[in-house]
């Protein structure tokens, strides 16, 4: 399956959508321009590991898939009004039930 990201930008009224290619690889200046947020905002979704962690030397190379990670976060955080650490504690709770219906979704394609 293929996943096509975008985003969408409103300006003055007017909707537009540019595609964000999942394999691209973005440095943390490039990465916070594309998900509308600062680098610092960025640095602290490494830190609450919300963005998968990284090794030492790759530790600001970031992927189009990261992108909408990271614009979940701020919904998240924009909606609830909630601090990184509840944002950190809801997208694993999300991610572990996205899992888990992905494995209901396999054993009920194997049963029948």
């Amino acid at each position: 399956m293929t996943t096509i990201q975008y985003r969408e930008i409103v300006y003055d009224g007017f909707h537009d959508a540019e595609i964000v290619d999942e394999n691209i690889n973005l440095d943390l200046k490039h990465f916070a321009e594309a998900c509308g947020q600062s680098p610092e905002w960025i640095l602290q979704l490494l830190e609450y590991e919300i963005l998968p962690a990284r090794p030492e030397n790759r530790i600001h190379q970031f992927f189009g898939e990261d992108i909408s990670r990271a614009r979940r976060a701020y919904r998240l955080q924009r909606d609830f009004e909630a601090s990184l650490s509840a944002v950190a504690m809801m997208m694993d709770l999300l991610d572990e039930v996205q899992q888990l219906r992905k494995q209901v979704k396999h054993l009920h394609l194997h049963v029948h």
